[in-house]
């Protein structure tokens, strides 16, 4: 395996791998979120709506991504951003291709992520995701990374 920049080039290939990796996320997420606020963020389904994100994402001037392949071929991919003022990186977003779960793919990167980050200059490393049972694989990564967790809530109400 080796990690290098993200390139357009890569756009399809990532984009494609995020939406594999992500569907059984969704697909356990789907039950956990009340039903008025999961179609409030994916109106057209949630593939779209991650899609539509992904591209804006990798379009923006201020991007910082790395891929890993193998062979050739994209395993999975991770997006940055830093937060001088604050002294922080933040993994902005992580997908690794199933075919490639379990393999140290988002291990790999989260570390290349942290070294990016300190060779940078910043101090804290910041991490978001789901406490449904969808992302309880991503929770578990990162608390093996050493990523503590901060107690926040979000709630919803329908008008």
């Amino acid at each position: 395996m080796e990690i290098a920049p993200y390139t357009p080039v890569d756009e399809a290939q990532v984009l494609a791998l995020s939406l594999r990796a992500w569907a059984p996320v969704f697909e356990k997420m789907r039950p956990a979120v009340p039903d008025y606020v999961y179609r409030a963020f994916y109106p057209a389904g949630w593939a779209a709506r991650q899609a539509a994100d992904i591209s804006s994402y990798l379009a923006s001037e201020d991007l910082t991504a790395f891929v890993v392949r193998e062979n050739g071929r994209i395993l999975g991919w991770i997006g940055l951003r830093t937060h001088p003022e604050d002294r922080m990186g933040e993994i902005h977003i992580l997908a690794v291709d199933p075919d490639a779960q379990q393999r140290g793919v988002a291990r790999a990167l989260m570390d290349h992520a942290l070294a990016f980050f300190r060779a940078a200059g910043l101090e804290i490393a910041l991490v978001e995701t789901g406490d449904d049972p969808g992302h309880q694989p991503s929770r578990a990564t990162y608390e093996a990374l050493g990523f503590e967790r901060w107690p926040v809530a979000r709630y919803f109400r329908k008008l």
